[in-house]
């Protein structure tokens, strides 16, 4: 009987929690139909007003979230209201703040469920390919390298620079990497980064590895990420970590090879010397911040690598005085999809986190006028964010309902992965201040020892010059012609927009202007007669 009653006890405690969560995080005034009503007609008027922009992209970013599905969209979005002391579900990400959106469906030719290399090819190169190839299309096969020659296809990054504008890739994980790499890497293995993982029919048929074509096969303005091993030989010592060397076989310094013949070129592998470089005075920039993957934002120590936001900044300050404008590719690859492919989300969302902040200083320092900016995923996890929860309960927390195993479980769980803890049948009980350790592994029902991407469609969200050709639910691969499109690249060159670029004055809304007249006839009737 005694044990009935500690059931009854634990709960109401259960239920008094809730009602008291359920109280601390709702506003009083959400608790009347005037709030809602008034927020739906904003919302209506600005979807009244809204016009497309159908002048020229001078400018073209590519912010690419890998593995960036919609449960972490909505995730981060909570957690980044969270982390400014609010429940969080009515915050808004930069990106929610575009107004206009899509899906794309990310399946590769070979495949149902994407990697980042095929599905890099569609959005950046226009054209479907087989998992694990690179600017190439789906008549190479994977690691077939004589099948590559004749089948490779250029990027919207090689187009721009083409045309005459300025180019760069901003990344969170190695340079050399499955999406930047497809910005001008054409190849028939993703993991080719050196030469020293080319295979003997790779080498005998003169396939060339990644590293090598980001220095050979387009001229890139600015190049910042990690993968600093792959541009050295064998014999170079890394100068963070001397244990480590370069990969290179063949002897050659990419580095070396990429600043020849090159004015106002500068390396950096340090935040310090990164941080004392002007963009005034620099058209080439290459920072190579680890020997691989850059650390993660959990991880990053601030006084020695830039975040994902200080290398886009620096960034767009080089790229912007090109006056025929700028193509910039810009990813958390990393760490979004390494943290979930971990199982761990908290790793995963707080890039995130930091991925919107990105979005927002590009925001602060590009016009919307004269710069498209698009926000995508390649794929996105098995990821998955729900379970009974009260209003502002914390995103890696718990349910406030038991399962049917009598234990708590996480809000935020996988499908599979490396979470997997069932023993004897039964797994372990959770609680929220185990559930948001840093490296905590959320539970799964497969065991696998890398969790693995999803296969359902991803959003696309786009402001900007011919932002509304961003619509329904399109073909991956439909990314890449819509920005060529809209800066009128190849094979868009005689693309129907307004060539005319907008003026600062041009923004002003009618309703403004008319505000602003009135103000000043106001000032006029006070001056004294």
């Amino acid at each position: 009987m005694a044990g009935k009653h500690n059931l009854i006890f634990t709960g109401l405690l259960l239920f008094l929690s809730v009602e008291w969560s359920w109280a601390f995080s709702v506003s009083e005034e959400e608790l009347h139909a005037s709030y809602w009503n008034n927020k739906a007609k904003q919302a209506l008027h600005s979807a009244l007003s809204m016009k497309p922009n159908v002048h020229k992209a001078k400018n073209v970013i590519l912010f690419l979230g890998d593995g960036m599905g919609v449960p972490t969209v909505t995730a981060t979005r909570i957690l980044k209201g969270q982390m400014a002391g609010k429940s969080g579900e009515e915050t808004s990400l930069v990106m929610d703040t575009f107004p206009y959106l899509a899906l794309s469906k990310t399946y590769n030719v070979d495949q149902q469920m994407p990697d980042s290399a095929g599905t890099a090819t569609a959005y950046l190169c226009g054209v479907k390919a087989n998992y694990g190839t690179l600017g190439v299309t789906a008549a190479t096969p994977r690691y077939n390298c004589s099948a590559s020659f004749g089948n490779e296809v250029n990027s919207v990054l090689y187009r721009a620079k083409m045309s005459g504008k300025s180019v760069g890739i901003v990344t969170t994980t190695r340079v050399q990497h499955a999406s930047p790499g497809a910005t001008y890497a054409h190849t028939a293995n993703r993991g080719w980064y050196a030469d020293s993982d080319l295979t003997e029919e790779a080498v005998k048929n003169g396939c060339r590895d990644i590293a090598y074509q980001l220095v050979h096969n387009v001229e890139i303005n600015v190049i910042l990420g990690g993968g600093r091993q792959y541009m050295f030989p064998r014999t170079t010592s890394d100068p963070e970590y001397p244990t480590y060397r370069g990969d290179r076989n063949d002897g050659v310094d990419l580095v070396a090879e990429w600043l020849k013949n090159k004015n106002n070129a500068k390396y950096v592998w340090n935040k310090s010397d990164f941080d004392a470089v002007d963009p005034m005075k620099t058209d080439y920039l290459m920072g190579l911040f680890e020997p691989k993957d850059c650390r993660y934002e959990l991880e990053r120590n601030p006084n020695t690598d830039p975040s994902l936001t200080e290398m886009m900044e620096k960034a767009i300050k080089i790229l912007s005085k090109n006056p025929n404008g700028f193509f910039l590719f810009v990813e958390d690859e990393g760490r979004i999809d390494h943290g979930h492919h971990g199982g761990r989300a908290k790793r995963a969302l707080y890039e995130a986190v930091q991925f919107d902040r990105a979005i927002g200083r590009a925001a602060e320092l590009t016009s919307e006028l004269d710069t498209l900016s698009v926000v995508t995923a390649d794929h996105s996890h098995v990821f998955a964010f729900g379970g009974y929860s009260a209003r502002g309960n914390p995103v890696l927390g718990v349910s406030r309902e038991l399962a049917t195993d009598n234990k708590h479980f996480t809000t935020a769980v996988y499908g599979n992965g490396p979470g997997y803890q069932i023993v004897n049948g039964s797994r372990p009980d959770m609680n929220e201040s185990i559930s948001s350790g840093d490296d905590y592994r959320q539970q799964a029902p497969v065991p696998k020892d890398s969790e693995t991407h999803g296969i359902e469609d991803v959003a696309i969200f786009a402001k900007g010059p011919m932002a509304h050709l961003f619509h329904g639910v399109q073909e991956q691969n439909y990314i890449a012609h819509a920005m060529a499109y809209a800066a009128c690249l190849e094979p868009y060159t005689s693309c129907k927009v307004d060539p005319t670029e907008q003026s600062h004055a041009g923004a002003i809304h009618p309703s403004l202007l008319l505000l602003l007249m009135g103000l000043l006839l106001a000032l006029l009737s006070l001056r004294p007669v």
